[in-house]
């Protein structure tokens, strides 16, 4: 039987990393009406202007085996000065022949729009999900990170892609782990009246992820790959944010009134999503208020600082909050979304903080 390609048929394309891995693999799929909010160029607020997305999904025998998407950020390339496209969601069975359709039809659907090279997993942009699991297959992801078997990563290599950038995640556990030292420059902190933790509520995560998100585009600026998040890409992406949020895990940190430091922590979501196939239905209830007494995992989404009060002990200070904030809560672990061999500041601040790895990932490139 050979493999045939579908185009934007979305129910197949939710359904493929589950056939493809089968139900006892570590895979966590988003949940299925966020997924189809992302992919809709018409809602998704990324697709503005000259960006453009496309997915398909290949099919053998009447089952779905595998899925990809294709699609060009243009702020991107001009930011960045390139020429790329990008794939992502890139979830297959060991299945070479559907693998090759797959990536085939995401470079000629790159090439048609003149593009010089290719690169991926982009799910959909580098402040979400990106990468290829290279190791550590067997730990589950956390939510907002990525998992792919062994498999992926070789059939990439078959059909002529690279790893580049490599990345990991790390996990630390809170049981057995002391909080950031807190040492002068932190006690500097706490002493300078100057500085303060804005109060988060679930009715101020609103105006704290706004600030958030100041602090995100001014602290990664100069970061490889990244693009400012304009307001309305920010709570398109965290439309949901105030009812997972626990805002006892986050901390947003103001010098003279000013968003300095932020770090936005989440229970995390996947053990939930697990249960509920990532399909809202009779059970969600029942499944959504077991989590809330039960979760004893988070992950942090992201950390910074902005850049005239960095190297002052500004970060680990607001670290320290949040970790001791969350043993308080009764959580156990804390992992993070993925970090870049080139960030040494962050792979020095995990390795201080006990964090053990937990993944390797890269992206995988290809000229057109």
């Amino acid at each position: 039987m050979t493999v045939t390609l579908q185009t934007e048929k979305f129910d197949a394309f939710f359904h493929a990393p589950f056939q493809a891995y089968g139900d006892r693999s570590p895979y966590v799929s988003p949940l299925k009406a966020d997924l189809a909010r992302f992919l809709s160029a018409k809602k998704n607020p990324l697709f503005r202007d000259d960006s453009a997305l496309t997915y398909l999904t290949a099919h053998r025998g009447g089952q779905v085996v595998g899925r990809i998407t294709a699609h060009v950020h243009a702020v991107s390339n001009r930011l960045h000065d390139c020429s790329r496209g990008y794939f992502g969601y890139f979830d297959v069975a060991d299945d070479p022949e559907a693998a090759r359709a797959l990536l085939n039809a995401a470079e000629e659907w790159c090439r048609a729009r003149g593009l010089s090279e290719i690169a991926g997993n982009f799910n959909l942009t580098a402040m979400q999900q990106i990468g290829v699991v290279t190791d550590g297959f067997d730990a589950a992801p956390y939510t907002d990170q990525v998992w792919s078997p062994p498999h992926v990563a070789r059939l990439l290599g078959e059909n002529g892609y690279a790893p580049t950038f490599p990345m990991a995640t790390f996990r630390t556990d809170l049981r057995t782990t002391p909080p950031p030292a807190f040492g002068p420059k932190q006690q500097a902190i706490a002493d300078d009246p100057d500085f303060a933790f804005a109060p988060i509520t679930r009715r101020l995560v609103e105006p704290r992820m706004e600030e958030a998100r100041q602090i995100l585009n001014a602290s990664f600026a100069d970061n490889p790959m990244f693009v400012p998040v304009t307001a309305e890409e920010f709570h398109f992406q965290a439309k949901d944010m105030k009812w997972v949020m626990d805002p006892r895990i986050s901390a947003v940190l103001h010098h003279r009134g000013q968003p300095a430091a932020a770090i936005i922590c989440v229970p995390d979501l996947n053990p939930m999503l697990k249960a509920m196939r990532s399909r809202v239905g009779l059970t969600t209830p029942y499944h959504y208020l077991r989590h809330r007494m039960t979760c004893r995992q988070a992950v942090l989404i992201f950390s910074g600082v902005v850049p005239h009060l960095q190297g002052q002990g500004v970060g680990p200070y607001v670290l320290g909050q949040v970790v001791r904030a969350a043993k308080a809560a009764g959580y156990h672990s804390v992992a993070n979304t993925w970090i870049a061999d080139v960030n040494a500041a962050s792979l020095v601040q995990k390795e201080k903080a006990g964090a053990q790895l937990q993944h390797r990932l890269h992206l995988f490139g290809k000229p057109l």
